[in-house]
């Protein structure tokens, strides 16, 4: 089959990849439309050393169900998290936190730049008729936008600050602003204040929230910067919520959290169903996000496209 190949940060298109071979709890699917992530581009620069198929946001076509009825032909998306099961944390219902945990497309595990993937099938949720192939390849960011309110009680008097307007922070936004909280969103370019404006949220710059502080800041820059920047807003006995995946180190003070007495929060992967439904039901807006749709023989070109500043979200179609 065609694919993307990852291999020592470099990037390459490839006519001679293997169709997936299914182990019994996986199921065979049809990519019909994929997402770039700013993780697949952090990848290219050592996020993770992975050596196969990127790519993690998609929506496919079951086409061959390994013996699980129900699924075969059908639409789906899936989570990304392939877990083992059997360990603590999959006992103790955590399988995102799986202490054997491969990652579609991250670690251990192919993705979905390319014709065909595979995916356990209990992984996996069916996508109804109604939704787009666009709006369900967003399940996957918008779930992680959820999550936030997950592990974070958000109240309506509270003071947020998100710093950050990106592919993901765009999503994070309308998930916070549906809590009725007071909250700003820290841009640097100008061409996400018309996206946030058109949604009634407001946009400020880095320079007008100088000295501000906030209850909770998220931060989904993905920059050293960003983090610094958000620990700055975060109050004494705040809350800063982290969503950045990237590559390299960053620098804190950790005397500073500390005194300060700051709630530190990792925050990852959601509820797939969940982000799904909120999508469906219109509460997370992306028509303005989407930038431009490729051919899988065109996946180069949309990478370069998507590591642009100011672009927002690219796909691949194979």
């Amino acid at each position: 089959m065609k694919g993307l190949w990852l291999e020592d940060r470099k990037m390459s298109f490839r006519t001679d990849l293997s169709i997936p071979e299914l182990e019994p709890d996986e199921v065979l699917i049809k990519v019909l439309l994929a997402g770039v992530c700013s993780t697949d581009l952090e990848m290219l620069r050592g996020y993770y050393s992975f050596t196969g198929i990127p790519g993690h946001e998609f929506v496919g076509e079951v086409v061959d169900d390994n013996g699980h009825p129900g699924l075969l032909g059908k639409r789906v998306i899936g989570d990304i998290n392939i877990s083992c099961g059997e360990c603590e944390r999959c006992l103790y219902q955590e399988p995102s936190q799986c202490m054997k945990r491969r990652t579609l497309g991250i670690f251990d595990y192919n993705g979905v730049f390319a014709e065909y993937c595979k995916l356990p099938a209990k992984n996996l949720t069916v996508v109804p008729d109604s939704v787009s192939d666009i709006l369900a390849v967003f399940a996957e960011p918008t779930a992680a936008a959820l999550r936030i309110l997950d592990q974070v009680q958000v109240r309506p008097g509270d003071r947020v600050i998100l710093v950050g307007a990106g592919r993901l922070g765009l999503l994070i936004a309308q998930v916070l602003k549906n809590t009725g909280c007071d909250l700003k969103v820290v841009i640097r370019r100008p061409e996400p204040a018309l996206i946030l404006e058109g949604l009634g949220i407001r946009a400020v710059y880095e320079d007008q929230v100088k000295g501000d502080l906030a209850d909770i800041v998220v931060e989904a820059t993905g920059s050293p910067e960003g983090f610094e920047l958000s620990r700055s807003l975060t109050r004494a006995r705040g809350t800063l919520v982290l969503k950045s995946t990237f590559a390299g180190d960053v620098k804190m003070n950790l005397s500073k959290l500390v005194v300060d007495e700051i709630t530190l929060v990792g925050s990852r992967c959601g509820n797939y169903p969940a982000g799904l439904r909120a999508l469906a039901m219109g509460l997370v807006q992306v028509g303005e996000m989407v930038d431009s749709v490729y051919s899988l023989d065109q996946g180069l070109e949309a990478l370069s496209r998507a590591s642009q500043s100011g672009v927002l979200k690219v796909f691949i179609r194979p």
